[in-house]
């Protein structure tokens, strides 16, 4: 029996001494003595068993890889029976840790970094465990071999970049080629073909030719589109693997800047004023352009047709607004004004604006509604007569134009 087999047995010992005089029979005395043994580090822990054999699949992060088992001879719960690990070999990149277990007797293998198949199959780690406290004198330290064969999982397609930012005019015609947007397989090892899907594309303006990734204008692009933003249009393009059993798909994001054309005329927001047929001032019209500088303002204006008989037309000092004056007295009544605005490329659109002239002076419009309406009614009037005298016109002159029955004398 050794001397740690004695101390699990029996860690504490009371002895009972005797203690006596040597004259005659002696008088004897009885003491007590307490020897409490305390434990010291000399049994190493040892791996059971040595050799561990696993497999883990790839691009898992965390996982349990395996638990390797040991025991120790010295006093459980003791820091000379609770154990620590190490893994000496193996492990270049640092992929894997080690931990102690709950049980204090168990070392704890998990994945840090994701494992790659197409990289490394398999990775041989050498452990090794001691104690919490050092060992009494020279022990031999016990080393496990943990064999770790990485399993190929099915990855999905990597766009590289997977951001691809381009610049195009936003008048690219319809069928163009924009750019090949591609990816790469990470599995390598198997024999896979890709094919390209649009993902994403709010207005509406690609396409992609599925065998290449060739991206396609597949309606023309406009910058002032609401599903452009700051200029730039965002679409996904995906791709897809055919793995038999789980087909995997990559995503990328193309990035459009659209360059600004000339494709947006200039045109007025208003399009009902009321004014005083009496010196009224200018009315104050605003423009809107879509396009940007140099396919915008500043703006020039024009009166078109009858409109040039009673009002003129001019920007303001800024060259961002119109201003509308009335250069004639009118009666009260509805008109039509319209104005022709160009951009600075010369670019225009006509503007219809319906124009209320009220009987009043100033720049405090007051309109008449029962007279105006009485003024519509008389309008209506007229046209209802000169509709009357023309059909009257056209009977007579049906009438004396119809043909005349002449009747010759007879001899009786």
């Amino acid at each position: 029996m050794t001397f740690n087999d004695c101390f699990l047995k029996w860690p504490k010992y009371t002895l009972i001494i005797q203690a006596a005089d040597q004259q005659g029979t002696g008088f004897p005395t009885d003491g007590t003595a307490v020897i409490i043994v305390t434990d010291s580090n000399d049994n190493p822990p040892q791996f059971e068993p040595e050799t561990y054999t696993v497999s883990v699949p790839e691009n898992q992060v965390g996982v349990e890889v395996a638990k390797l088992t040991v025991t120790d001879g010295d006093e459980p719960g003791s820091p000379a029976w609770s154990t620590k690990y190490k893994i000496i070999s193996g492990d270049k990149l640092g992929v894997f840790n080690i931990s102690t277990g709950p049980s204090q007797l168990e070392g704890i293998i998990t994945t840090v970094k994701p494992l790659d198949y197409e990289k490394t199959k398999q990775y041989i780690l050498s452990v090794i465990v001691e104690n919490d406290d050092p060992f009494v004198g020279p022990l031999p330290t016990s080393t496990a071999t943990v064999t770790v064969n990485v399993e190929d999982v099915n990855e999905p397609p990597v766009f590289n970049p997977k951001e691809k930012y381009i610049i195009k005019p936003e008048n690219v015609p319809v069928g163009s080629d924009l750019v090949a947007f591609t990816a790469t397989d990470p599995d390598i090892g198997r024999a896979q073909k890709l094919t390209y899907r649009i993902g994403s594309d709010p207005a509406g303006f690609l396409s992609v030719i599925e065998d290449t990734g060739m991206i396609k204008v597949k309606s023309l692009m406009d910058r002032e589109s609401i599903e452009v933003k700051d200029g730039k249009y965002t679409a996904i393009i995906l791709a897809v693997d055919n793995d038999e059993t789980a087909r995997a798909t990559g995503t990328g994001t193309l990035i459009i800047e659209l360059e600004d054309v000339n494709d947006n005329a200039p045109y007025i927001n208003e399009r009902e004023i009321k004014i005083c047929n009496q010196e009224a001032p200018p009315v104050l019209l605003s423009i809107t352009d879509k396009d940007l500088h140099p396919n915008a303002g500043p703006f020039s204006v024009e009166t078109q047709g009858d409109t040039m008989k009673n009002w003129t037309a001019k920007m303001n000092d800024s060259g961002t607004g119109i201003e509308l004056i009335l250069k004639s007295t009118l009666e009260s009544g509805v008109y039509n004004v319209v104005l022709r605005v160009f951009d600075e490329q010369k670019l225009y659109q006509d503007t219809s604006v319906k124009a209320t002239v009220c009987e009043c002076k100033g720049e405090s419009v007051v309109c008449n509604e029962t007279r105006t309406a009485r003024l519509s009614l008389s309008i209506i009037i007229r046209i209802i007569c000169t509709i009357v005298a023309l059909v009257s016109i056209s009977f007579l002159l049906v009438y004396f134009m119809r043909p005349q029955i002449c009747f010759g004398q007879g001899s009786l």
